[in-house]
């Protein structure tokens, strides 16, 4: 199969710098780390910003949520993307949060697969999910369709600490965590995609921006969605239906009528509130004006109260 160009070019750009100047002073560089989630975003705040600060230097890298918090604790970044609920033990250890914007895990298969067709008629449960992924109860594509197929379900999930697999994992079960799901590991929301792209009988997990082409709204050469049987009745009712395009989809994400989780909130961490004044200002816009490029990016927009809450946290309150 040919590789999917896409796919290509995402594995090139876990390490960004949207900034090549070479004059600015230290305080003037900002620097981040983490969730594949919310790479695509910060790389698009990135570029905005600096056409309006070009002494600014802005380095992105990914590497996953859990490399986010722990470089923010650690005082290796500036900024921390993170894509899972903060949890009580990391809060403990004094990190600082803002939240910018809201996304969705899908579960996703191949293009390829033989049963896209019913699939996408019936739709999988999160019980069906969680029967496939953490207790394994549900081995073959027969057993998930209630036919005689064997077809084995090739499991796949992160190798890397990752915001995608925790939150996926809490939709299957409230007290599940990323280390409850079974499959084959994998590095980065990239390579997860690629992997499921070029295994017919794969299922596996990946964040919107992974999915689907933001410019055209179309899902990504390779990939498809399994749409979720929320009501659980063996089918996917029209309501249930809005996977065909990342429009659609992000509306439903914005109406609830896509679970949450899987769909959650984005944040930026870091050890405490920022001290630097270029990454407030950064911050500050991000939270303002730079809002206008979230649905842009293929992103939902968080509500403007929770906004003014967050713009007030960068003021120390």
């Amino acid at each position: 199969m040919k590789k999917p160009l896409i796919y290509s070019i995402l594995l090139l750009l876990p390490s960004l710098v949207v900034s090549t100047s070479c004059s600015t002073s230290s305080s003037e560089n900002i620097s981040l780390s983490g969730a594949f989630a919310l790479y695509p975003l910060a790389v698009k705040w990135g570029e905005e910003y600096r056409k309006l600060h070009p002494d600014t230097r802005i380095d992105i890298s990914g590497g996953g949520a859990g490399k986010g918090m722990a470089d923010a604790l650690a005082g290796a970044v500036d900024l921390g993307m993170f894509s899972r609920e903060i949890s009580p033990a990391e809060k403990e250890k004094g990190v600082w949060w803002i939240t910018v914007a809201k996304d969705a895990v899908l579960p996703t298969i191949s293009a390829s697969n033989p049963f896209l067709g019913n699939l996408q008629q019936k739709g999988l449960s999160s019980t069906q999910f969680r029967q496939i992924f953490i207790t394994k109860e549900i081995s073959t594509w027969g057993q998930a369709l209630s036919s005689a197929n064997a077809d084995k379900i090739n499991l796949y999930t992160r190798s890397d600490a990752a915001g995608a697999a925790a939150t996926w994992a809490q939709f299957l079960q409230w007290d599940a965590k990323q280390e409850n799901l079974q499959g084959i590991g994998v590095f980065g929301d990239p390579g997860l995609a690629e992997a499921v792209s070029k295994d017919p009988l794969a299922i596996g997990f990946n964040n919107v921006a992974y999915v689907y082409n933001i410019n055209t709204g179309e899902k990504r050469p390779g990939i498809e969605v399994i749409p979720i049987d929320v009501n659980e009745n063996g089918r996917i009712d029209p309501e249930e239906d809005f996977y065909d395009h990342a429009g659609s989809l992000l509306k439903a994400i914005a109406g609830g009528k896509y679970p949450s989780p899987p769909a959650r909130e984005l944040y930026f961490v870091s050890d405490g509130l920022p001290e630097n004044k270029a990454v407030l200002a950064f911050l500050k816009w991000i939270l303002t004006d730079g809002q206008q490029y979230v649905k842009e990016a293929g992103y939902v927009p968080v509500d403007t109260a929770i906004l003014q809450s967050e713009l007030q946290k960068l003021n120390g309150k």
